[in-house]
């Protein structure tokens, strides 16, 4: 019998996607410091060019911030229709080499290449064309990381970054994890990195001294998964068809609002907007969550579950999640909220045939 062959996982990451493609198309951009996003008080970084990143900018940053680390830097206005353009190129490429595409993003995603459509043996190769042909269609630089299996692929990505890859084989796995600090593990988020510090979990070697029962307790569903990738172990697929499972909206503020009454009728045009693309698009769920950000960017979520689905846009009151977030309390100017946001989460998504 023969053994099952080792997975052979791409994850392809272009690099500085959005500010890429601004400086590609507009060429007196190019080697300037540049940021896709809002410019304004209350704005936020999408997307930062390498100039800018070496002032510590970033994407998700508060503009302001931004402003604070870099000198002048040059704000634009996002173009997603041709990012998703550009992203569809990409995403053509990765069809010639395989059907097992992943997309996390527009700008991301995993391949398994293990069995392809080119009859390629080696990966490396593989990523490398991918990385070419990306260059010569879209003019723009791409990462790639190979491993077997989507973790340590995810890892491998940012190694050699920009316009780089890198390998990280079943033998040089588990020492690879071992030395990372879990804080740059794929996954996990900086609250549940100082969730594992204080129980004494900085390293994946850390990580890996712990049982899978301890894990389970402390972080719940995500316990196994912790557990197998301390070992460098992840037995996720790529999976072409992967099922959202959510879907929000949120808004931003100019001026702060001190006001529950009025924050929570800012909710409802976002809570529209939610139900006309659940309709559209045949999704239904029961998880209504609010999420509100302050003006320190600290933020509260609450979420409530019904037990089915809603039904329709009126319905949702049944399971009107609590709003109030600690407003009646944080209400002076300097801690009121500055942006609110709602999701709605799918239990059983009602899926059209032909949705993808």
């Amino acid at each position: 019998m023969n053994a099952t062959p080792v997975r052979k996982i791409i994850h392809v990451d272009m690099d500085a996607f959005y500010a890429s493609v601004e400086q590609r198309d507009n060429p007196e951009l190019r080697g300037k410091p540049l940021a896709v996003g809002g410019s304004a008080a209350r704005g936020v970084v999408a997307a930062a060019s390498y100039e800018a990143r070496a002032f510590g900018v970033h994407s998700a940053m508060p503009s302001v911030t931004a402003k604070r680390k870099c000198p002048d830097p040059i704000f634009l206005a996002p173009r997603f229709d041709v990012y998703k353009a550009v992203s569809q190129q990409i995403r053509a490429i990765f069809a010639e080499y395989t059907p097992l595409i992943e997309p996390l993003s527009l700008d991301e995603a995993y391949l398994d290449v293990t069995r392809n459509l080119k009859g390629m043996e080696i990966a490396t190769e593989i990523a490398l064309e991918i990385r070419a042909k990306i260059k010569q269609v879209t003019g723009l630089n791409a990462s790639a990381g190979i491993s077997y299996n989507k973790f340590l692929a995810k890892m491998a990505s940012d190694l050699n970054k920009p316009n780089g890859q890198a390998v990280i084989t079943p033998k040089h796995g588990p020492a690879f994890v071992e030395a990372l600090p879990v804080k740059k593990f794929h996954g996990v988020g900086p609250a549940t990195a100082e969730r594992m510090r204080k129980y004494g979990i900085e390293t994946g070697l850390d990580l890996k001294s712990k049982s899978l029962a301890f894990l389970q307790e402390h972080f719940g569903k995500s316990g196994p998964y912790f557990y197998g990738i301390a070992r460098g172990i992840d037995e996720r697929q790529v999976k072409p068809n992967r099922i959202r499972k959510s879907v929000g909206a949120e808004d931003t503020f100019v001026e702060d609002i001190a006001d529950l009454d009025l924050a929570t009728a800012e909710l409802k045009p976002l809570a529209e907007k939610v139900w006309r693309y659940c309709e559209t698009s045949g999704f239904s769920g029961k998880t209504v969550t609010v999420k509100i950000k302050y003006s320190d960017f600290t933020q509260a979520t609450r979420s409530r579950t019904g037990a089915f689905p809603l039904a329709n846009m009126g319905s949702r009151r049944r399971i009107r999640p609590p709003v109030d977030f600690g407003l009646r309390y944080r209400n002076s100017p300097s801690s009121s909220g500055s942006s609110t946001s709602i999701h709605q989460d799918f239990g059983r998504p009602s899926l059209p045939s032909d949705h993808r």
